[in-house]
């Protein structure tokens, strides 16, 4: 088994609906919506064994084993964010822009099923969310030695669990919808903590 990932270069942030369209017709050989970049020979020259085809200015897929996704993932969702580029995941249908970035330099995006993201654009913090199952049981923003966010499904909706590390406090609560969750993750993630104010919690 397999993994995959694409990278180009888009001018805009864009939906992940519209990065599986444009992986869609560069499977089908139609290179229409890409554009050489100067960013696809630096990303594809750092992972020369792992490039299944592509070799094009405009863009760049890899392949690699599967026992080797988690390792590779975030070596390249990095590289492509170095190189100007895109970074499109078909395997969990998320992209990964170049922005707009959050509030917390360094805070990482974590998911159950082995993602591991280094400062996440504020799209990819809400569409992870909605990646939850339970072969991805859980999804966090960590910001090391100052505070998280996590969430992890349950029967009836969502935990939702915030710490404060400075101040030694951690809450949890239930709340019925994603979009619940959702909202609290792209709000911390820009410094915000209104979500905290619509909840009611319970120490931990």
């Amino acid at each position: 088994m397999s993994f995959e990932l694409a990278v180009w270069h888009e001018p805009e942030p864009i939906t992940a609906e519209r990065a599986a369209e444009v992986l869609r017709a560069l499977r089908e050989g139609d290179t229409r919506a890409v554009r050489p970049h100067p960013g696809v020979t630096e990303f594809t020259a750092a992972f020369p064994e792992a490039v299944s085809f592509g070799d094009s200015p405009a863009y760049a897929l890899l392949t690699v084993d599967f026992e080797r996704s988690d390792e590779i993932a975030g070596e390249a969702f990095a590289l492509a964010r170095e190189c100007g580029l895109v970074c499109y995941d078909p395997q969990r249908g998320l992209v990964h822009n170049l922005a707009p970035l959050g509030a917390y330099p360094g805070m990482q995006l974590r998911t159950g099923d082995g993602m591991i993201v280094v400062d996440p654009d504020l799209r990819l913090v809400g569409d992870a969310v909605a990646t939850m199952s339970p072969q991805n049981p859980f999804t966090a923003l960590v910001v090391f030695g100052e505070h998280f966010v996590q969430s992890s499904p349950e029967i009836t909706g969502y935990e939702l669990e915030y710490k404060d590390s400075a101040r030694d406090v951690m809450v949890r609560t239930h709340v019925p919808e994603i979009g619940a969750v959702r909202e609290a993750f792209v709000e911390y993630a820009e410094g915000g903590r209104s979500f905290l104010e619509r909840h009611d919690w319970r120490r931990v």
